[in-house]
């Protein structure tokens, strides 16, 4: 890699979106988790009489399995973004910092006096191929 182009207005702009995203993404998952409670107490239930609430049935149990068995990796996908997010939003920072730095540390050199050898290379021709 040559070099970096970050522009944080872009990034910023971007994570703008991801976060829209994300947010929709949660509601989803909200909705995911409502609709497989329903459906695990609904589906497959056994009728008849019987007192307080209707024993799950087996396709109610598939169910439940279902989504204990991908808790994890629904948690893991939230985790995963907001990691990226912090992460982006860190790094940036740093770029930024960075930038800002090196921006600083060129003023400072800049204002220093001239070495010896810059004094001496001024008038010096760089022009080695013949000419004036």
């Amino acid at each position: 890699m040559t070099g970096w182009d970050i522009r944080p207005s872009g990034v910023e702009s971007i994570l703008s979106l991801v976060g829209l995203a994300s947010d929709d993404l949660g509601k989803d998952v909200k909705g995911y988790g409502e609709s497989v409670e329903s459906a695990a107490l609904h589906a497959g239930t056994i009728s008849g009489p019987y007192c307080g609430e209707a024993p799950a049935g087996p396709v109610g149990a598939a169910v439940a399995n279902f989504v204990a068995d991908n808790e994890y990796e629904i948690r893991f996908m939230a985790a995963r973004t907001k990691k990226t997010m912090d992460g982006t939003v860190e790094a940036t920072t740093e770029y930024i910092e960075g930038d800002l730095a090196m921006a600083a540390q060129a003023q400072r050199d800049a204002a220093k006096a001239p070495t010896p050898a810059e004094i001496r290379a001024v008038g010096q021709r760089t022009d080695h191929k013949g000419g004036e």
